[in-house]
């Protein structure tokens, strides 16, 4: 008889992980109501078993995803993810910017100049005047992040 972990510990991990299906109410897949392998909390399994369904089952798109709590352009993201990547695919990806985009290389230039004077101005007064000189909005955390990766390299 194979071992489950515990329900909590699970959730835990798969929102660690990323892949905590925040919607589990919204899957009506009557094999995901009960207690044991199938789970709706677990976002890549409910995503595979609604491409499953269509593909093995023969149901329609729409119908699939509505079985399974998403929208068509999800069920359609999901089917191209897996057809790329095959189950690694399923796994979502960090929402957001994936960087420091707005402290481009004129940006970095520019910071690294201000910082060369004898008082080098703090983040706050970077940010202010990469505003006002670039035109560029840049958060002064952001200035502080890049400046301690370049001071680590």
């Amino acid at each position: 008889m194979p071992t489950f972990v515990p329900r909590n510990r699970k959730a835990q991990h798969l929102k660690n992980a990323g892949g905590l299906n925040r919607h589990p109410e919204r899957v009506r897949a009557p094999w995901f109501q009960s207690e044991g392998f199938f789970d709706a909390r677990d976002l890549v399994q409910v995503k595979y078993e609604m491409l499953r369904q269509v593909r093995i089952e023969g149901a329609e798109k729409s119908e699939a995803a509505a079985l399974f709590g998403v929208s068509r352009p999800t069920f359609y993201q999901a089917e191209a993810d897996f057809a790329r990547a095959g189950l690694s695919g399923l796994i979502p990806k960090p929402r957001g910017p994936k960087g420091a985009h707005k402290l481009t290389p004129e940006v970095m230039r520019f910071i690294q100049g201000k910082i060369v004077e004898e008082e080098p101005p703090g983040a706050r007064a970077l940010a202010r005047l990469i505003q006002t000189e670039l035109g560029v909005s840049v958060h002064p955390r952001s200035i502080e992040r890049a400046l301690a990766r370049k001071k680590k390299r």
